[in-house]
């Protein structure tokens, strides 16, 4: 049982203790998944394809692991865009503490006093013990653990002075982390990316205003975003794939009028930035990330129903010749 991070009781699913295998079966495997395996600083080291191949099944499986292990990951030949079929499809029976408790890349670490320019978001259920956001104080959740895992979206590890600002955050010793880490241009970093199209559905649920106590279950889909080797295409296509290709449903437990509401409001055509592929967009403020309209970061089309009502609202649209036009 976790805790509110008020300190109330209240009983909460722990992120740490369902992943705690995830992540022991991922090590274990990292020869047929292609992954290394090391130690640095005392910290374990997963690299799942800055210096290894690594693969998709590796990216699921990352997925999953950023989910708190309150979701399921499949690539399955159906989607969206019928001429890219096989699609990244996300389900979480409690998809606020999955999403926002533990997938979302909250967690700002920085190289600060060891002279590098490291810098990740760090995702996972680490975040959830660290409680440094205060996102998880309106969540009312916090976890406890005796050992945690942290998702890096980079080309390698963290150094020393990151590992040792982590020890410190969890209460937990450098060797009770592991650092899972992938750049966007890999197999893996690209699967688990595409994999956040639930997330950032509920992380626009959460900026309109919307009570995310309502939200009971969600579930989504993209495209699963072919490779690419350079990083500004390979960023651009993983962004393209939720913008112009995701999908989401949301059920909620609202009356019609808040569930239309938020069907309207949380599609990526919302954005003044929407229409151009990402990597377009990303040269267009000549490569400052925090220029571009946060509005933009949304699955292209959401269903919202109404657990009181039964009725379900749709709001977006998929843009499939943009999906084409990025991948392709």
């Amino acid at each position: 049982m976790s805790t509110s991070a008020t300190g109330a009781s209240r009983r909460f699913p722990s992120v740490n203790a369902l992943t705690a295998p995830l992540v022991e079966r991922l090590a274990a495997d990292a020869e047929a998944l292609r992954l290394a395996v090391t130690n640095e600083n005392g910290a374990r080291m997963i690299d799942a394809g800055a210096n290894v191949r690594g693969s998709i099944e590796a990216g699921r499986r990352i997925a999953e692991i950023c989910l708190g292990g309150l979701g399921t990951v499949t690539i399955a030949p159906t989607g969206p865009i019928a001429s890219w079929p096989y699609s990244v499809i996300v389900h979480s029976a409690d998809p606020v503490i999955a999403c926002l408790g533990s997938q979302y890349a909250g967690w700002s670490l920085a190289d600060e006093d060891g002279g590098s320019d490291f810098f990740a978001l760090g995702s996972g259920p680490g975040r959830a013990v660290a409680v440094v956001e205060h996102l998880y104080e309106e969540l009312g959740y916090r976890d406890t653990a005796t050992k945690t895992a942290l998702v890096l979206e980079g080309a390698g590890g963290p150094p020393a002075s990151v590992i040792a600002k982590v020890a410190e955050a969890t209460g937990l010793s450098a060797g009770d982390l592991t650092f899972i880490y992938a750049p966007t241009q890999s197999l893996a970093g690209a699967t688990q990316v595409v994999a956040r199209v639930l997330e950032v559905a509920l992380h626009k649920a959460h900026t309109v205003g919307f009570d995310l106590h309502k939200i009971l279950d969600g579930i989504g889909s993209a495209p699963l975003s072919p490779q690419h080797p350079d990083f500004i295409k390979a960023m651009g296509r993983t962004n393209d794939a939720i913008i112009y290709g995701g999908r989401v449903q949301l059920f909620v437990e609202a009356d019609d009028s808040e569930a239309r509401q938020l069907a309207e409001q949380v599609p990526s055509t919302n954005s003044k930035d929407h229409g151009a592929p990402f990597a377009e967009i990303f040269s267009r403020v000549n490569g400052d990330f925090y220029k571009i309209d946060g509005a933009l970061f949304s699955p292209a089309e959401v269903i919202v129903t109404s657990v009181t009502t039964g009725k379900s609202f749709r709001g977006g649209k998929l843009m499939p010749e943009l999906v084409e036009a990025s991948f392709a």
